[in-house]
């Protein structure tokens, strides 16, 4: 809930309105009622976490290029690629710096060619754009 706070207040001053959901099941919902440009997905959720949430956005055809960061406290050697392993597409550590947080948003902004601001929504403790 503090990360989801500090993320919200982030991008705010970036100049984006995120959508949160609480777990991953939520979010999948939120996914199936919103169009998301970006998804900020946090790894660590109760009832889904956001490796299992990915995978199954994945194997949706609708979802496939779906731009998702992760976002996780575990930031040790082979996190990065636990998370790009499951097709997440970027990775920001938690606690997350705004310079991070902005970063990582830029890559998927420009990697996918979106408009900025691209719409944020966060996802499941994690964080998600809508479009």
């Amino acid at each position: 809930m503090v990360n989801q706070r500090v993320v919200q207040m982030q991008l705010k001053k970036m100049g984006y309105d995120p959508d949160f959901a609480n777990n991953g099941r939520a979010a999948l919902q939120a996914l199936e009622r919103v169009t998301y440009d970006v998804v900020f997905m946090d790894c660590q959720m109760p009832e889904m976490d956001g490796y299992e949430a990915t995978r199954c956005l994945r194997r949706d055809h609708r979802f496939a290029r779906l731009p998702i960061v992760a976002m996780t406290a575990n930031a040790m050697a082979g996190d990065r690629e636990k998370c790009l392993a499951v097709d997440m597409n970027d990775f920001v550590a938690k606690p997350t710096r705004e310079a991070n947080l902005l970063a990582a948003l830029e890559r998927v902004i420009q990697l996918r060619g979106l408009r900025p601001p691209a719409e944020v929504g966060i996802v499941a403790g994690a964080t998600g754009l809508a479009g």
